[in-house]
């Protein structure tokens, strides 16, 4: 007899002592990651006497919670009651999010791997650009570094492997591409995806009131200049913003 996996989603698991993992499937797609910040924000608007933390990340939520204050038992059974409420894959997305517009500069020295990247795609360096350079994406998780986000869903042209061999650094601000996502880093690092784009935008600034610049289910679109436009942006932006501009989405 074949299973529908389907029919596995949501799935409660336990997390160590004091924690529940709520997935809404085994890999990243719009809906389970809809799902997973939707969910995350109502139960962060239920404000549950005893949950300690939350989190979200690519097609799950994370919750961590007091078992002197709210039971296992407890926990689990607004859980399952919240999952009944509706369905997830379908729900709004928070309230207060945001779209960011980023200057970046796509190709070249600062961005060595762009055609490497639209060979793999079926592109042209051109038209890869512009495929890139017009899709707003959203932030489905932050993770790996303080402030980095993974974003997308890309087209499926863009559904490329990770390299063989890593990359041995790549610079905060670099935009990089694999398997229909990009990411942002936050800082130098290695790295096995395609560094594509670099902007001057900070996701990380330790020194500024809110440290991450970023929230999961904001949108961003990464904007195509030339490298001297963007030289003239870090000439003249000392925020960390790297001339990005913002904007609330509506609903």
């Amino acid at each position: 007899m074949t299973t529908n996996t389907a029919d596995m989603f949501p799935r409660i698991s336990t997390v160590g002592y004091d924690g529940l993992l709520v997935s809404f499937a085994d890999a990243m797609a719009e809906p389970s990651n809809r799902a997973a910040l939707a969910f995350r924000g109502a139960i962060d608007a239920a404000s549950w006497d005893g949950v300690v933390e939350t989190s979200a990340s690519l097609a799950s939520a994370y919750l961590r919670f007091d078992p002197d204050k709210l039971p296992r038992t407890e926990i689990q059974d607004k859980v399952r009651h919240l999952l009944a409420q509706q369905n997830w894959f379908e729900a709004p997305l928070p309230a207060g999010r945001r779209l960011w517009r980023v200057p970046t500069v796509y190709g070249g020295k600062l961005a060595p791997q762009l055609d490497d990247a639209a060979a793999a795609a079926g592109l042209d360096s051109m038209e890869a650009v512009r495929r890139l350079s017009d899709t707003k994406v959203r932030v489905l998780t932050i993770g790996f570094a303080p402030g980095q986000p993974y974003l997308g869903p890309l087209g499926p042209e863009f559904d490329i492997p990770r390299l063989k061999e890593l990359t041995p650094m790549v610079p905060e601000g670099a935009l990089v591409l694999a398997i229909s996502q990009f990411v942002l880093f936050s800082g130098p690092t290695p790295t096995g995806w395609r560094h594509v784009g670099q902007t001057a935008f900070r996701c990380f600034r330790p020194d500024a009131p809110q440290s991450f610049a970023l929230k999961p289910g904001d949108e961003m679109q990464f904007l195509s200049v030339s490298r001297d436009e963007l030289e003239t942006i870090r000439a003249n932006n000392s925020d960390g913003s790297g001339g990005a501009t913002c904007e609330a989405i509506a609903g």
